[in-house]
C-alpha cells in the first residue's frame, strides 16, 4: 500500500553557523511525533547530525 503524501511537507532551515538550525530542527521532529526525545547539539546526539563529522564539531 502506498504512503498517502497528503500531509507530507517539505521544510528548508538555512542560516550561518551557530544560529540553532539543529536545535530547532530536534524541536520539530519531537513535537510532531517523529522522534521520542529532543536530542542536544553538545551532547552529540541531535538526529539531524547523524553524520560522524557533524557530531564532532558539536
Amino acid at each position: 500500500m502506498a504512503k498517502d503524501l497528503r500531509y507530507t511537507r517539505n521544510i528548508g532551515i538555512m542560516a550561518h553557523i551557530d544560529a540553532g538550525k539543529t536545535t530547532t530542527s530536534e524541536r520539530i521532529l519531537y513535537y510532531t511525533g517523529i522522534t521520542h526525545r529532543i536530542g542536544e547539539v553538545h551532547d552529540g546526539a541531535a538526529t539531524m547530525d547523524w553524520m560522524e563529522q557533524e557530531q564532532e564539531r558539536g
